[in-house]
């Protein structure tokens, strides 16, 4: 394959090139990403001199750039990471969320079209389905979309578009929606890396509200092994939920760490909680699991251990 990844300097987006690069070394790869805040080189300094990798700089709204990438390297698979991620800035600043998760979006499927319909998967998030109460069944394919954030509205969004380009062009697609991940090259801004930085300084880690709500814990390699799965044997204009099958409450986690690194439950501070908090996340990831054999590899615990161990040589 000749594949573009966009956001590939990010964390899933890091996470899956070393992947890639490891279970199909034929493979070319070409890194699109526009290094925002989120996105850090340094996360691929090993591949410099791998030469079926190629990092370019550029947003992916800009047509000319991602039209010419194509072209060139003959792109034949599209595999769209790209995306501003999270909730709190989409809450004080959505529009950049609009502009990237929509617009941009937007852009690379005409792009997908224009170049003789450029096999696409888009990666997205379980947040598009809106939030659980503590007894309803999980998330599924066929949970009706609710989003509560900018994010997650923005996220839904570029979904429904996504889609709309193989119903109405025969564009080849699929999407897969994923559970929280977790594992190395996260940013700091997130809960894991945040709550594991601060307690190595013996800092406070905030916990929103009363730390009760509940997320599913998938990680990150486990998430790439179910995009390599999808791209590569997913049935074209499918959706696929990806989840860890690890739910646990905030506070919980935020105990677990403080004691695997040598703290009390004092560590932890509430703190006034986000609006549009969602109660609870939870997927039942039964479809891929039956269609195409994929199961998570990695437990909650064994997954934390190897996530301390890289931040602390890597923080």
């Amino acid at each position: 394959m000749n594949l573009l990844i966009t956001g590939g300097a990010g964390f899933i987006g890091s996470n899956l090139i070393y992947y890639i690069v490891e279970k199909y070394p034929d493979y070319k790869i070409i890194n699109l990403d526009n290094l925002t805040y989120a996105g850090n080189l340094k996360n691929l300094k090993n591949l410099e001199n791998n030469s079926n990798y190629k990092f370019i700089k550029g947003d992916i709204n800009d047509y000319d750039l991602v039209d010419k990438i194509i072209k060139e390297n003959n792109i034949d698979t599209i595999i769209h990471l790209a995306a501003e991620s999270h909730v709190d800035k989409s809450i004080t600043g959505p529009d950049q969320f609009i502009t990237t998760n929509i617009v941009g979006t937007h852009n690379l499927l005409k792009l997908a079209l224009a170049n003789n319909k450029i096999r696409f998967h888009h990666v997205s998030t379980d947040e598009v389905f809106g939030s659980l109460g503590e007894g309803d069944p999980k998330f599924t394919e066929e949970s009706a979309y609710d989003p509560r954030s900018p994010y997650s509205a923005s996220k839904a969004s570029s979904d429904h578009l996504v889609r709309s380009y193989y119903h109405t062009f025969d564009l080849p697609i699929t999407i897969s929606n994923c559970s929280n991940n977790y594992g190395p090259y996260q940013h700091k801004e997130k809960m894991m890396p945040l709550f594991i930085d601060k307690l190595l300084k013996s800092e406070q880690v905030p916990i929103y509200g009363d730390g009760r709500n509940i997320r599913d814990w998938l990680y990150v390699t486990d998430h790439c092994r179910a995009i390599d799965l999808i791209v590569h044997q997913g049935k074209i204009g499918e959706t696929y939920l990806v989840g860890g099958d690890s739910e646990m409450r905030n506070i919980n986690i935020a105990k677990l760490l403080a004691d695997k690194l040598g703290h009390s439950a004092n560590m932890i501070k509430l703190v006034k909680d986000r609006p549009g908090h969602d109660w609870r996340y939870a997927i039942d990831a039964s479809k891929i699991k039956k269609e195409l054999g994929w199961e998570p590899q990695i437990n909650f615990e064994q997954g934390i251990t190897k996530t301390i161990k890289w931040y602390k040589s890597n923080l």
